[in-house]
Order: C-alpha cells, then structure tokens, then sequence
C-alpha cells in the first residue's frame, strides 16, 4: 500500500476522520456528534484520530470552518462552530504526536474534488458548499487562493446592498438569501409547509408550478448573481458546487440562467459528497509533508552570552548550512536607526524571529538551516506557527549552557560593544535569573554543550548524522 495520511471534517453538526489512501481511498473512518464548545470538539476530534490512527502516516489534515491562515494553521473566526483563539493545530500536534495541517473546511472539500473528484484535470477552480452557511475557495494554477491569508469567503459576496444582516457584519452577503438556512426561510415565507425540500420544488417547476419556480428563484437567483462575479473576477475552468445542497443548487440554477455576457464557466455539482472534506484533507496532508519533509532546521539555543553564537559559526563552518541569527538582521536597523530603547529592541526582536522563517520558507525543498536564537523569548506556540509557515519538517536542538556567573560575565564584558538599545548593565541581575532557570526547547532530540569547555564541533556533526542520516 502507498502512502496514507488522516483527514478530518469539522461540521456543525458532525465531525468526521478516516484515514485515506494516496489514491483517495478512504480505508476506515469515524464520525461523532460536533459541538459548540471548542474544548469539546478538540477532544472529539483527538478520540477520533486514535480510532482511524495507523503506523506511518504522512500526518493530519483537518478542514475547520470559518477563517482560516492555512500557511500558519490560525482560525481567524468560525460560525457555531469556532474555534478562534485555540491553537488547533498546536495542541493536535501535542496530542498525536503527528505532523498537522489545519485549513478551512471548503478549502479542504476543494482540494479533495480537484484531486479524486468534479475537479480532475483542472487548476483553476471556484468551490462553494451550501449548507448551513456557505463556503467557498479557489484554485488558482493549481494552488489555493489565499489573499493576504483567509480569501475565498465566498459567501459572503454581497449581492444585495439592502438585504438581511449577515453574521459577518455586512448586509446581503449571498449567504443570508441561498444557503440551506434561508432555503428554510424562502419556504416559510412562501406559506409552503414545513419540511418541504429543494427535490419537490424542483418537481413542481418541472410540472409548471410558478410558486416553486418562485421559491428557487429567491433561493437561486442571489447565487446566480454571486457566481456571475465570481466567474468574471477569477475565470475559473469550472465552480462546483458541493455540501449537502450543492447538488440542489445547481438544478434550481438549471432554470435561472447565466446572463449572456463575455464572462462564462461551467457551474457543476461536486462528485465526492461528503467525503470531500475527509479525503481533500487527507491529500493535503500528504502534500504538505512531501513538501516540508526535506527541510530541516538546526536550532541552537541558550540565552544571551550563553555561547551558543560560536558554537553556531563552528557548526555552519563545519557542515556548510546556512546560519540565521537574529542579531544578523537586527543589528543592521540598529546600527541606522536613532533614539533606540529595550522595548524597540524586543520589537525588532520579534520581527526578526518571523523574518528568519520567512527566509526559510522561501528557500528551496532540501534546505537545512542553523538557526541561532535564544528561543525562549517567545511562546513555543509562536515557534510551532512559524516552522510550520516555514516548511520545517524536522528539527534538532543543540542547547549551549555554562554557569550562570559566567554568563553574567561574559555578558558584562562586551557590555561596550553592544549596540543601542541592547540591555546594559542593569540587565545583570535579570540575566542571572534567567541563565539560571532557562532549559532546552524540549521539542525533539537535543545535545547539551557546555560551552566552559572546548567545543567538539565533530561530535555535534557526528550527532547530527545519527539522527539525519548521510547528513552532514
């Protein structure tokens, strides 16, 4: 068998795992009730990834609703389900020891219809699910749309300026008039009875009945209207339509037609149901870590004066890394910019920490990097975020330690060379207490350097190659 990976669907009303093949096969799965409370649905979510887990999986994808940062697995906002302000992906990883990727969950349904599904052979696409809500994303060249980080919220296109109040804050989002929500209110408002569905509409307007044509063209008719500029802004090879109405829509729309206009493109149902979300995160998955798996990072740590920076310099020198380092980036802006504080320092600080992995992410598949920083001037969660924008799929932690008198007096002897805005002598005593508290990331294997002594450079590349084999 080939490679498998985990994906998983978090609806409103259910959330779902099965563990899937690289040819979309999906081999076991599992399904429990959602919840409105995230701690719920992390647990949820954990018990059913132990009961689909198998050895050797390529890691976890999980489509969320709301929006999404998939570069960095941050949820922006959800619907019933939301899960803004828990790192997700964070505590996944802690939990299952896996390699996770989180993305919104059309996002995911999209990746799985243009991989196994309506999609295949195409790289441009427009995907909206109508359901409860509506989502949507794109494929543009065959990658996600992303904007800035969350696009593709395509249900929430205006297309009545004057219309309902959408929960997104806007009037007339396409959501508030063709979701399977207000499907519910254009039948009540018909006086049709309860309980009447989308197929004996359909029926009903194939026999001529205008007051079912009338309900679908309420339902439709905004969708048309969103789809329209969807096609003119993004001019995909097809927009498909998928969730538990999608299927619907696009026979409701079979009787609203496209304008005639320059702007056109196939509207078409999804194929896959709803195991589009569950396979398109499972492929996500797979891509990803093919992708990330070949980059690695050497993280060398310790707080300040602790020796870490020569211990870096002999490292790269010796296996012919690349060596990041903040002060490498900060201390150009320091050397140029006047009236410089601690508390600008520690911002350029922060700055810096991210553009070391925005370096990193733009280097190419087989990078491995040696990154010298003392890590614990961040959340470890802040770290976890930036590896993973990063591409970083493996790291090892060479921890650099001495006494912390001795790290009080190398610090205090080259207090004349360091730069504005870096802690003078009144940083001493702090110091003191932190050297004498800090330990290692604890993230993964790590060699301990106890830099009052020499340093056996050749026994931390021999380390190194134990652990990465032919490397370095």
């Amino acid at each position: 068998m080939g490679q498998t990976a985990i994906g998983v669907d978090i609806g409103g009303t259910h959330i779902r795992a099965a563990r899937v093949s690289d040819s979309g096969q999906i081999l076991v799965s599992a399904r429990a009730a959602s919840s409105a409370n995230p701690e719920q649905v992390l647990a949820t979510t954990i018990d059913l990834i132990g009961q689909v887990m198998a050895q050797g999986i390529a890691g976890i994808g999980v489509g969320v609703p709301g929006r999404v940062d998939g570069s960095t697995g941050t949820v922006f906002s959800g619907g019933y389900v939301d899960l803004a302000g828990l790192p997700f992906a964070q505590l996944l990883r802690e939990a299952t020891g896996q390699f996770v990727v989180l993305e919104n969950d059309c996002s995911m349904a999209l990746l799985g219809e243009a991989a196994f599904g309506a999609g295949q052979g195409k790289q441009n696409l427009v995907m909206l699910t109508i359901g409860t809500g509506i989502g949507g994303a794109a494929l543009d060249h065959g990658h996600l749309l992303r904007g800035r980080s969350t696009a593709g919220q395509f249900g929430h296109v205006v297309v009545t300026p004057d219309g309902l109040v959408c929960a997104c804050g806007r009037r007339g989002c396409v959501e508030t008039l063709s979701s399977g929500t207000a499907f519910g209110r254009h039948v009540r408002e018909a006086g049709l009875p309860a309980g009447t569905d989308a197929d004996a509409l359909l029926e009903r307007r194939e026999q001529g009945d205008m007051q079912a044509a009338a309900v679908l063209t309420a339902w439709a008719g905004p969708l048309r209207r969103a789809i329209d500029g969807l096609v003119a802004t993004l001019d995909p090879d097809l927009v498909l339509l998928g969730g538990g109405m999608g299927g619907k829509a696009v026979a409701a729309l079979a009787g609203i037609p496209a304008e005639n206009c320059w702007y056109q493109s196939p509207v078409v149902a999804a194929q896959l149901g709803d195991d589009a979300g569950v396979i398109g995160a499972a492929r996500c998955a797979m891509d990803r870590f093919a992708a990330r798996g070949r980059k690695r990072a050497v993280l060398v740590n310790g707080v300040p004066a602790s020796g870490k920076s020569r211990v870096a310099r002999a490292l790269s020198a010796q296996t012919g890394w690349p060596l990041l380092t903040l002060d490498t980036i900060k201390n150009p802006f320091l050397e140029v910019i006047e009236g410089v504080d601690r508390g600008f320092n520690r911002t350029l600080g922060k700055a810096s920490y991210k553009a070391i992995w925005s370096l990193v992410a733009d280097a190419p598949a087989g990078t491995t990097v040696i990154v010298d920083a003392w890590f614990g001037f961040q959340p470890p969660e802040l770290l976890e975020s930036h590896l993973t924008m990063a591409g970083i799929g493996e790291t090892l932690e060479i921890w650099c330690q001495a006494p912390a008198n001795v790290i009080v007096e190398r610090y205090a002897s080259r207090l004349g060379d360091r730069l504005p805005g870096h802690p003078g002598a009144a940083y001493l005593p702090e110091l003191a207490e932190l050297a004498a508290r800090a330990e290692p990331l604890g993230r993964g294997p790590a060699f301990a350097v106890d830099t009052t002594e020499p340093t056996d450079i050749g026994a931390i590349a021999s380390w190194i190659a134990d652990h990465w084999p032919g490397m370095p």
